[in-house]
């Protein structure tokens, strides 16, 4: 065994002769246990809170979505786009025509985004999920129905259980010059809605209605906006999106879920981001405590160094033990205190035993997402912070090593 790694287990693990010294270790091992335990329970918290919104957004947002380069519209028909429908990868296709309108309802009006919808779109998970009021019932009995988002509902004070309101939608009509009747210049279409979904503002000013409804509404006989694809699972999305991107060249715009939610994973990401460095700050301090701990060992162990320089040990040898003393310290203290995390992690996962406040509609619990990664880095931040702080600590604690000697 290394002579150095010997000394300082047997400096860390052994009773030392003044019991001031082991209280300070211990509080050394403890900052570090706390600070990295706490890393991990708040990162693993805000990983699941990011998965609970992300995973709202991924009911409405598909993983690829392609749009047209130029223009609002394009025609879906060619040999790439029939090859696209019947690729065994995807689970959902979804054709897409939308554009803002005017919304009508008894006396109320709000300008919101009419979205026109293909059949494969009811076929998605987690759609029930979102209504907040009614049913997803689009068609019935060959009757077209509309979906409304909360916010269309809130400006409207629409109610879905009136069966003899129907919603007016106003679409200005293709060509229209100036007319002398104002409202020959719109295509007017009613339709009745049969529920509320509520998932984010962006999404909440919408509403959803069968892609005939929305032809008749826009004039639009065969162009759409965008088509909508959710790929099976253990498909890979970006090799699919490279993929489809080579194929259809320019023209086309092929966005996958980061890409249309760019300002969503920023705020996510840079918070945090935020907080990590926040703690990090915390665990810096409690890893400096290193530089107490080591001081105090090397007043306790004045003897000990004597003897080690006398027998012809270096001044490297003795640093190097203080410097592996003060590495053990702050490890012994973050992988125990990542282990307390990961430990309080999984029975928050399994048993959800701490709750959100009373009425919070999306989840119970507080929700806890575990990634390698952040395990990772926490370990790594430790080890460089240690790293520096524990040669430091060893060279400033034997700087006087003549000076102990003559002493003794």
């Amino acid at each position: 065994m290394n002579t150095s790694f010997y000394i300082a287990k047997r400096y860390l693990f052994s009773k030392k002769s003044l019991n001031a010294i082991n209280i300070i270790s211990g509080i050394s091992v403890l900052g570090v246990f706390v600070g990295s335990a706490a890393l991990i329970v708040i990162l693993s918290v805000f990983n699941g809170f990011e998965n609970v919104v992300l995973s709202m957004y991924n009911t409405f947002t598909p993983e690829i979505r392609i749009e047209p380069s130029i223009g609002k519209t394009f025609y879906p028909e060619g040999p790439y786009f029939s090859e696209l429908k019947r690729d065994k990868r995807i689970e959902n296709y979804t054709e897409v025509l939308q554009e803002k309108a005017l919304i009508r309802y008894k006396d109320g009006q709000y300008i919101g985004v009419i979205k026109g919808v293909s059949n494969d779109f009811l076929r998605r998970y987690q759609l029930d999920s979102t209504i907040i009021e009614g049913s997803f019932t689009l068609k019935k009995g060959g009757t077209n129905y509309a979906v409304v988002g909360s916010l269309v509902q809130s400006y409207l004070s629409l109610n879905v259980n009136d069966q003899f309101s129907d919603l007016m939608i106003y679409s200005p009509r293709k060509g229209a010059g100036n007319s002398i009747n104002p409202a020959d210049e719109f295509v007017v279409k009613s339709i009745h809605p049969a529920g509320v979904f509520q998932i984010q503002q962006q999404f909440d000013e919408t509403v959803i209605v069968p892609m005939n409804f929305a032809r008749d509404l826009l004039e639009e006989e065969r162009n759409i906006s965008s088509i909508e694809i959710y790929l099976k699972k253990g498909e890979s999305v970006d090799k699919f999106h490279d993929e489809v991107s080579k194929k259809l060249g320019d023209a086309f715009l092929i966005k996958d879920r980061v890409q249309q939610n760019e300002l969503l994973y920023k705020i996510l990401n840079s918070e945090k981001w935020a907080i990590f460095i926040i703690l990090t700050f915390v665990l810096i301090i409690a890893v400096f405590n290193i530089v107490g701990s080591l001081t105090m060992l090397v007043l306790d162990k004045k003897k000990d160094i004597a003897i080690l320089s006398s027998i012809g040990a270096g001044t490297a040898l003795i640093r190097k033990i203080f410097f592996i003393e003060g590495m053990m310290i702050a490890l012994t203290g973050c992988i125990s205190g990542m282990l307390a995390g990961l430990i309080f992690c999984l029975l928050q996962q399994h048993y959800g035993f701490i709750k959100m406040a009373e009425g919070n509609a999306i989840t119970e619990s507080y929700p806890v997402g575990l990634k390698v990664t952040d395990f990772i880095l926490i370990f790594f931040t430790v080890t460089g912070v240690s790293v520096i702080t524990s040669g430091i600590s060893s060279r400033l604690s034997v700087k006087s090593l003549r000076g102990m000697k003559e002493e003794l």
